[in-house]
């Protein structure tokens, strides 16, 4: 008896189970995502053009498009392409983002209003996310259709038929008209998503606490400024962040939204600089160097935005309890 009672029990972890559940996940990240982030640092220190495609030049290409090199006529050309793509990036994400959140934010509060008793919020909760959805080389040949520099573009042909203008105006050719084009395309693409975004946080704030605020006299906009806007900002830092990360790889409506067969210098984001430099120049040094850099670029200012929004004094405060 004492025999059998002294005998160890054999426990069965099942643990391991569960790293085997996850692990095609971190297979399938490592071979699409860990690999091709090695393999573009590693094709950054390589020569240009499909000549010399092994030579290693080390930080050559770092040093061409960030700073030139002076008498290099190739260098300074490069150099100011890429600091012109990246100017238009940040310009196109900025003017799209701000019409996005003010857009979002006034729809998110207008349908989670109690006192404003709206009728099938569902479906225009459908049909404002519905953009998000479908294709971007789908929108920009709609907005191709709409805008098109000829008489024979929609918008075109109605202000002629009209009156209004003389001649057509050119949409996609001038330098801010296109630019605005495309913040007000992207906008409408993703505010929807964004919208649903702020209306979930909002959801998830406890009604007493507006309760509370309407008993003490507080009037909407003081409830909007104190209550609503302070709880929804890691909401907020998420959308700003995410927003930053897709604003930094715009590429698709930027590279269609063009008549010809040349993408217009005013829409040349940094997505359509490593696309031209890889594919149609076989600059390969180039293209993967400039994929670093902005890959730098978006985890610097994603890390600068995350802990200028979140609470410094939080770890004293765990390490206080």
């Amino acid at each position: 008896m004492q025999a059998a009672t002294g005998r160890k029990q054999r426990m069965i972890s099942y643990a391991k189970y569960g790293y085997i559940f996850i692990a095609p996940f971190f297979i399938i990240y490592a071979f699409f995502m860990i690999y091709p982030l090695i393999n573009t640092l590693l094709l950054s220190f390589k020569e240009n053009g499909s000549e010399h495609p092994e030579l290693w030049v080390g930080l050559q290409n770092y040093q061409w498009l960030l700073f030139g090199e002076e008498g290099n006529f190739a260098a300074n050309a490069v150099q100011s392409k890429f600091w012109e793509s990246l100017g238009n990036t940040f310009i196109l994400w900025a003017g799209n983002f701000l019409v996005q959140i003010v857009l979002s934010l006034l729809l998110a509060v207008w349908f989670s209003d109690a006192r404003i008793k709206i009728k099938g919020t569902g479906f225009f909760k459908v049909v404002m996310y519905l953009p998000n959805i479908i294709t971007a080389a789908s929108v920009a040949g709609m907005f191709m259709m709409l805008f098109g520099n000829s008489k024979y573009g929609a918008i075109n042909s109605l202000l002629l038929s009209l009156e209004a203008i003389i001649k057509p105006i050119p949409f996609v050719n001038d330098v801010w008209i296109s630019r605005i084009l495309v913040m007000l395309i992207q906008s409408w693409m993703w505010y929807g998503n964004t919208m649903l975004l702020l209306l979930s946080g909002i959801f998830g704030i406890d009604p007493s606490i507006y309760e509370a605020a309407e008993i003490d006299g507080s009037s909407g906009a003081n409830t909007f400024f104190r209550i609503t806007m302070p709880i929804l900002k890691p909401i907020f830092i998420y959308v700003f962040i995410t927003s930053m990360i897709g604003g930094l790889q715009m590429f698709d409506i930027p590279y269609l939204l063009h008549e010809g067969t040349t993408v217009r210098p005013a829409l040349k984001t940094s997505a359509v600089f490593i696309y031209e430099n890889f594919h149609m120049v076989d600059n390969y040094g180039y293209s993967a160097a400039s994929s670093m850099i902005l890959f730098a670029l978006t985890a610097i200012l994603g890390i600068v935005v995350y802990r200028f929004n979140s609470d410094s004094t939080a770890p004293k405060k765990r390490k206080a309890k």
